[in-house]
């Protein structure tokens, strides 16, 4: 196995967030581009309805990649500070605990979906006009969240192991994969959005086994190893996901949140421009993930470089880590919102046709949706900081507020106050917020340090 050059104890800040970044950052691309690719397939194979049947599954995603970003951030914190006392056994104690709790748990959810599919798409707002598309993708879709799970927690250990490249090749073969499926289960075999999540499931599935064969045979640090059964065992092992769930709580309300923003962004669409409304909104909710991705990304770079340090007490490049994260996420949120301003058409021609009147009406709202693009980036960025610090009220509270406690009532105010385009607002509106208090926040956190 051939892995990358990375020493956290001797390189440089800037060169191990270099080595970091592009791998991860085009890993985690890849990773939104799979749904954004069954987006643009079943937009174009069997039109806005299927995108929005797609859309009403989303949040069950959203949920079950939050749990994987919980659960591997956590273990990706806890592992780095282990590392940086020399505690290799522990932190691969911690891993082991964590991929073997994870299956479990998403076995269990998994489980209900398929046991329970109609009251699962009515749940997550399915009209009976959208119902036998949605039971198409739900059915086929979920046995593949299992591999997905492995995916996500695994990704974070192999570039803590010092194996980025491989972590994103994990995410590039599995999108590969998933364009040609597409294109052969929707267009010559005509199977609509059942092969859409089909040809998902597939390849999620491959990238799932890539992680897991890493983690079992190649890892150099990191492997898994077995896990005693005792009564002690099983205690210590809960406390130690425990711990970890706590570290990586606010990442679950990342994902969380994008679900909420689907659910509600579905009903309120649905209530002022009806399903054409709700497929517009579907087409925003394909390029959203890409907004957490990128700022995720910039997070999971930094964040072994910033736990590490931070387990050995080296403030001065835990500073240097952050300013870089900030940078970045600043120019990459820059770059993002200039697109949707300056070329919403192309952009949303990906999916449908730009005269549909789904096409119409997202064409209309994207530059006013794209503009929370930079605030998206940044937030996201830096709560993933304030994780790697083990600072976890701060960054379950930043969570908090620009998924619930800004989010829902600006949903219902903005459309009321300016119309549908008050709809595209919502997002943009939340974020700045956000991005307001945190800052605000930083300031008086540095006042009282300075008057100490």
């Amino acid at each position: 196995m051939n892995r990358d050059a990375i020493d956290f104890e001797k390189e440089s800040v800037f060169t191990l967030f270099r080595k970091l970044l592009i791998p991860t950052l085009l890993g985690s691309t890849a990773l939104s581009a799979v749904s954004a690719i069954d987006g643009i397939f079943v937009g174009h194979g069997v039109g806005a309805d299927g995108v929005a049947a797609v859309n009403i599954v989303a949040p069950i995603y959203q949920v079950m990649a939050g749990l994987g970003f919980m659960i591997g951030t956590g273990c990706s914190v806890v592992s780095s500070i282990h590392l940086s006392h020399r505690k290799v056994k522990v932190a691969r104690i911690n891993v082991s605990q964590a991929l073997l709790a994870a299956s479990v748990i998403s076995a269990l959810l998994i489980g209900a979906a398929l046991i329970f599919p109609e009251a699962t798409a009515r749940m997550l707002g399915a009209s009976d006009t959208l119902m036998p598309k949605v039971l198409d993708y739900l059915k086929w879709i979920m046995p593949a969240f299992l591999f997905e799970m492995w995916s996500l927690i695994g990704l974070f250990i192999i570039r803590l192991d010092g194996a980025p490249k491989y972590a994103m090749w994990c995410n590039m073969i599995p999108a590969v994969m998933n364009v040609v499926l597409d294109w052969l289960f929707i267009f010559p075999l005509g199977m609509g959005v059942k092969g859409a999540a089909i040809a998902t499931a597939i390849s999620i599935a491959a990238g799932g086994l890539m992680a897991l064969a890493y983690l079992l045979f190649f890892a150099r640090t990191m492997r898994l190893i077995p896990l005693k059964v005792s009564l002690t065992s099983i205690r210590l092992g809960f406390r130690n996901v425990g711990y970890q769930c706590r570290i990586g709580s606010s990442s679950l309300l990342g994902e969380l949140i994008m679900a909420v923003f689907m659910f509600v962004g579905n009903w309120q669409f649905m209530k002022y421009l009806g399903d054409t409304g709700v497929g517009a909104f579907g087409i925003a909710c394909y390029y959203a993930p890409f907004f957490f991705m990128i700022g995720n990304a910039i997070a999971q770079s930094a964040q072994p470089i910033i736990s590490y340090n931070h387990g050995a007490e080296r403030l001065s490049k835990v500073v240097e880590a952050r300013s870089l994260l900030l940078r970045t996420a600043v120019c990459f949120g820059i770059f993002v919102s200039a697109l949707f301003i300056a070329i919403p058409k192309a952009l949303v021609g990906l999916f449908v046709d730009i005269q549909s009147p789904a096409g119409v009406l997202a064409a209309d709202g994207f530059p006013l949706f794209g503009v929370g693009a930079l605030f998206y980036i940044v937030n996201i960025a830096l709560i993933g900081y304030y994780q790697s610090i083990e600072k976890v009220r701060k960054s379950t509270v930043f969570m908090l507020l620009r998924g619930f406690i800004f989010l829902i009532p600006i949903f219902f105010l903005l459309p009321a106050m300016a119309g549908t385009h008050g709809l595209w607002l919502v997002m943009p509106a939340t974020e700045l917020l956000t991005t307001i208090v945190i800052y605000l926040a930083w300031r008086m956190s540095r006042r009282r340090v300075i008057a100490a």
